[in-house]
């Protein structure tokens, strides 16, 4: 998925269809409001599978209001799997769309609105920020109560007047207590807001926990002796370069993925250095593990599944990482991860639980990439992300390890 391909489609497309909606909306749609009372939830998330994980408290609250069979969710199919991991929403009530060109998104999309209206969904919650083609889905899906941020007189984007419950996104809130209160809106009057008389839940750490089955275990084993040899029992630390990461500018310069090996290895002799990607960065990882030049530094980018990587992260000490979706998914399992944050904030974004350590500098500039940006910005230069030091960084690996001194933790 190229984001900025997605973001101009979203406001040039998006935009005239949330206000052709409108229209209609004020001239024919004269269905009353009222109080809501969901029976059928609709989640809409299309994209961004680590915020998915953010927002299992907000699943969790939908499910225990309308029971977990009646909880759907709309995303793009390639954003499934992280999903099915968590377990929260029944496979059966996924709706995908096949986001491959503009064409077959609008097909994909049509198709998904057709079938949730079968479904009958009546109440739809948008956890997208400010996206139109969120809105407007959740619009047709046919659902009474729609539920999601409006700009109202402040920042956001327009996206039309498509909902019941508007509610002003907080820029100090957590991403998963943001995502909750579209659930608790659901207690409120729906013409009383942007006022919402209530005061937030305490950001609280995910319910789902990975556990990969002895025969995952042992497969995820058989790669590491494949390519680590008479090293695959040492302690493993996961480096995720993210070399073709969907946002350029949360990227840690490459070269500095290099040295941090370097220096972890001289340091820990009792540990190995992984690099993990997806296939389009198996490449650049395998160029970056060669850098390193030790026989305890491979790369397993590319080689393998969700499910394998989260196996991966359950025989892992450590994982140092940017701020993108592995920072996510590593939560559910029990690895430490050190995560650098840059043009975004660890104070809306940071995995949360205390196996996460958030690396951050904190210039003036930063954040600089937001919800009422579209989580786009002019700078071309990440001098936030620069101004992280491998010193910086090999120092919190460091202290992960010595922390966590002692046998090789197995999984299993």
């Amino acid at each position: 998925m190229n984001v900025d391909r997605m973001r101009r489609i979203d406001l040039w497309l998006g935009t005239p269809v949330c206000w052709l909606l409108t229209l209609w909306r004020r001239l024919f749609d004269r269905r009353p409001v009222g109080a809501a009372v969901p029976r059928k939830v609709l989640v809409l998330k299309l994209a961004e599978q680590g915020s998915t994980v953010l927002a299992q408290d907000a699943l969790r609250a939908a499910a225990d209001r309308v029971g977990r069979e009646n909880v759907y969710f709309l995303l793009f199919a390639e954003n499934r799997p992280i999903l099915d991991v968590l377990g929260v929403v029944p496979p059966g009530n996924v709706v995908e769309i096949k986001a491959k060109g503009l064409f077959g998104a609008v097909v994909g999309a049509v198709r998904a609105i057709l079938q949730l209206r079968r479904l009958g969904v009546d109440t739809a919650l948008d956890l997208e920020f400010f996206a139109r083609s969120s809105a407007a889905l959740a619009y047709l899906s046919g659902a009474r109560w729609r539920v999601g941020f409006h700009p109202g007189g402040g920042a956001g984007r327009y996206r039309g007047d498509l909902l019941t419950h508007r509610l002003s996104f907080n820029p100090y809130l957590h991403t998963s207590q943001t995502f909750r209160l579209l659930v608790d809106a659901l207690d409120h009057p729906p013409d009383g807001f942007p006022r919402f008389e209530s005061v937030p839940p305490a950001a609280t750490t995910g319910a789902a926990e990975f556990r990969p089955t002895p025969a995952e275990v042992a497969e995820v084993q058989g790669l590491l002796r494949a390519r680590l040899g008479r090293h695959a029992d040492a302690r493993l630390v996961l480096l995720n370069a993210n070399a073709s990461d969907l946002m350029p500018l949360r990227r840690w310069p490459p070269d500095r993925y290099a040295e941090l090996g370097r220096k972890l290895l001289a340091r820990h002799p009792d540990a190995a250095v992984v690099f993990t990607g997806a296939p389009g960065e198996a490449a650049a990882a395998r160029q970056l593990a060669a850098a390193v030049g030790s026989g305890r530094a491979v790369s397993l980018a590319g080689d393998t599944t969700l499910r394998q990587l989260l196996v991966l992260y359950t025989l892992a000490e450590v994982l140092v990482t940017n701020d993108s979706g592995p920072a996510h998914f590593a939560t559910l399992t029990g690895v430490d991860v050190v995560v650098l944050f840059g043009p975004e904030t660890p104070r809306l974004f940071a995995g949360l639980g205390g196996r996460t350590h958030p690396l951050w500098a904190g210039l003036a500039c930063s954040p600089c990439i937001n919800a009422f940006n579209d989580r786009a910005s002019a700078c071309r230069d990440n001098a936030c992300m620069k101004q992280i030091g491998v010193g910086q960084v090999f120092a919190a690996a460091t202290r992960v390890l010595e922390a966590r001194r002692g046998p090789v933790r197995r999984a299993g």
